[in-house]
């Protein structure tokens, strides 16, 4: 793999002069930790994965496959709907469903213009993004809002995507992406069935209903188990008669057992991701909504998990109103976390009550600290495993700084939704030290991501943390050992946060590990600690070239000071919904003896204090 500036890029991924700020970066080749050979242990997956996922093509392309989906008894179709459940998502653009009356889609950061009588199905999709949101039907709750008009129009592409679609195919009828199609198309059937005529209405639900019969097959990986049962009980509230309340039983059943090996007993997503977690909350929201307007209970165990949930999402939620973007994060809105928690009866933790709060364990594998103006969250945990990692990142210990309401210090802000920018997970995507210009794991790619998802691989390691309170301070030391195989070193970051002051000093310590080779690889290995800036806050390098004025949204002046030895504020990237914008990294460089200890300090205090760094 090629790389980019600090990022390294899989093959098939945007060119360099199309990512904004790196043009003219030099370009570096990531190095494998030695002993990872993960292809070796992905290799029986590949091949099991290869061969059910042709058995299931071979039958599900059957030409009489289809009359299976029909439901018992044989014969009986859906033809009405019952329930309206809400989807309490905010939607982010105001009027984002007038250009969709006029044909124009805009997904994934990429349009198209398909007006009517034409409809987008019959083509090629610009990219894997815009196919993958289009045929999720994200495009569906922006065109409900257009009145009569937009519901005509839904119809319509609804329809012709069960003409063009209504055999079975392994892209469209993919289960995850199947089962967001049906959530997005749930609330808006009982709209759609009000301006169809009898035929019309017909086919609609018997197409909704095939795809949810359908999600209670195989194949399925049980990272979307939940997901995938949430959509076929909400089907099943949105669908009348007996079809609806047989969808409604079975889904429920699955997601009580589902729910169990999908979140962590800290009610976090088992992904790591707060994301992931607050899409699951809405979801079971919307459920919880669909059953309440049918007048039947939710189950317990379902309950006491949207609970959950809701107070662990409650947990990570950062005075900016927004989540941790770590694991796939992302950038959340503060109106979407709002949305959730304000529907699940809960409110974001005020900063005044958060800083005065006890030391708490980690939520999802996330520590916190606070103070009055300082709040920071850090990764104390390795990646999850499995089919977990599909949305995972390679950055231990990576940091997220939010000083006042400013999210000044965070990652590269990756999603699933950026497709093409899976370089972004590595580790120099995020906030974390790098050894030797390299990355502690590499997503999947080419065929093999096709069929199993585009894991992470890495190398198993462990991470560890300490943490401590007293008068007015909190401390937090974490280190892992992820490059002991490549250098012989572990990295340990070392956190003391004066609540009084609102004043942070670290330390990044590279020291020999236990379970170093002898003698070290390499006698020397260059570092590279960045700090990514959050898109639009200004960085200004003092005259003492180790000091660097922040300031973000508000104004509001930050100082970080370091006493590496060579500091630089360099060109980087942020990927929001899937959009490339142009952002800014502070970077500290030295190099450390594999065999003796290196320290690097920094500092973050506010600005406006006598003494202060001069700026040009």
């Amino acid at each position: 793999m090629a790389g980019i500036g600090p990022f390294a890029k899989p093959e098939g991924s945007v060119p360099e002069g199309q990512i904004p700020g790196l043009r003219g970066a030099p370009t570096r080749t990531p190095v494998r930790p030695s002993g990872a050979r993960p292809g070796a242990r992905i290799l029986p997956l590949v091949i099991g994965r290869l061969m059910t996922r042709q058995i299931w093509i071979e039958l599900y392309g059957l030409p009489g496959y289809g009359q299976t989906l029909k439901g018992r008894p044989w014969g009986l179709k859906p033809s009405a709907f019952a329930a309206t459940p809400r989807d309490f998502r905010p939607l982010e653009t105001p009027g984002a469903g007038k250009p969709l009356l006029q044909g124009r889609f805009t997904l994934a950061g990429i349009s198209l213009d398909v007006p009517a009588p034409l409809d987008p199905w019959n083509r090629a999709s610009p990219s894997r993004g815009f196919a993958e949101s289009l045929h999720r039907f994200d495009w569906l709750p922006a065109l409900m809002q257009e009145g009569e008009a937009g519901a005509r129009e839904a119809l319509r592409l609804t329809l012709g995507w069960g003409r063009v679609f209504h055999r079975w195919a392994p892209f469209a009828w993919d289960p995850d992406r199947m089962a967001r199609r049906l959530l997005n198309m749930a609330p808006a059937l009982r709209r759609m069935g009000a301006v169809a005529d009898d035929a019309e209405r017909g086919l609609l639900a018997v197409l909704v209903a095939r795809q949810a019969r359908q999600l209670l097959r195989p194949p399925g990986p049980a990272s979307g188990a939940a997901t995938r049962a949430v959509a076929v009980a909400v089907t099943g509230c949105a669908l009348a008669g007996l079809s609806g309340a047989r969808l409604r039983r079975r889904g429920l059943k699955r997601l009580s057992r589902a729910l169990s090996r999908t979140l962590r007993p800290d009610g976090s997503h088992m992904s790591r991701s707060p994301e992931a977690g607050l899409e699951l909350l809405f979801d079971l929201l919307m459920l919880k909504d669909g059953l309440t307007q049918l007048s039947e209970p939710m189950p317990d165990v379902v309950e006491t998990a949207l609970h959950q949930l809701a107070v662990a999402t409650q947990g990570l939620t950062l005075p900016d109103g927004r989540l941790p973007g770590v694991h796939g994060g992302g950038v959340s809105t503060p109106a979407r976390v709002s949305a959730a928690l304000g529907a699940a009866g809960l409110a974001p933790i005020s900063a005044d009550a958060a800083s005065t709060a006890q030391t708490q364990p980690p939520i999802g594998g996330l520590a916190r600290m606070r103070s009055p103006l300082l709040t920071l969250v850090i990764d104390v945990e390795a990646p999850p495993r499995g089919a977990w990692t599909e949305a995972a990142c390679a950055q231990p210990l990576a940091l997220e700084i939010v000083c006042g309401r400013d999210r000044l210090i965070t990652g590269c802000g990756w999603t699933p939704r950026a497709f093409e920018r899976q370089g972004l997970r590595l580790t120099p995507g995020h906030s974390t030290l790098t050894l030797s210009e390299t990355s502690l794991g590499e997503p999947l790619g080419g065929w093999q991501a096709e069929l199993l998802g585009p894991r992470l691989l890495t190398r198993p390691y462990t991470v560890s943390h300490e943490e401590r309170q007293g008068d007015g301070a909190l401390w937090l030391e974490a280190q892992h050992d992820g490059w002991a195989p490549l250098t012989g070193l572990a990295h340990q970051r070392r956190l003391y946060l004066d609540q009084r002051l609102d004043e942070l000093r670290a330390e990044e310590r590279l020291f020999p590990a236990d379970q170093a080779p002898s003698p070290p690889p390499v006698l020397a290995a260059p570092y590279a600690v960045r700090f990514q800036l959050e898109p639009g806050v200004q960085a200004s390098l003092a005259r003492d070239r180790r000091s660097i004025l922040l300031r973000g949204h508000s104004g509001r002046g930050w100082w970080f000071r370091t006493d590496g030895p060579d500091v630089a504020i360099e060109p980087s990237v942020h990927s929001v919904e899937g959009q490339t914008r142009r952002a800014l990294q502070i970077v500290v460089r030295g190099s450390a003896r594999t065999d003796a200890e290196t320290r690097i300090r920094w500092k973050l205090n506010p600005a406006g204090a006598s003494g202060d760094p001069v700026v040009d």
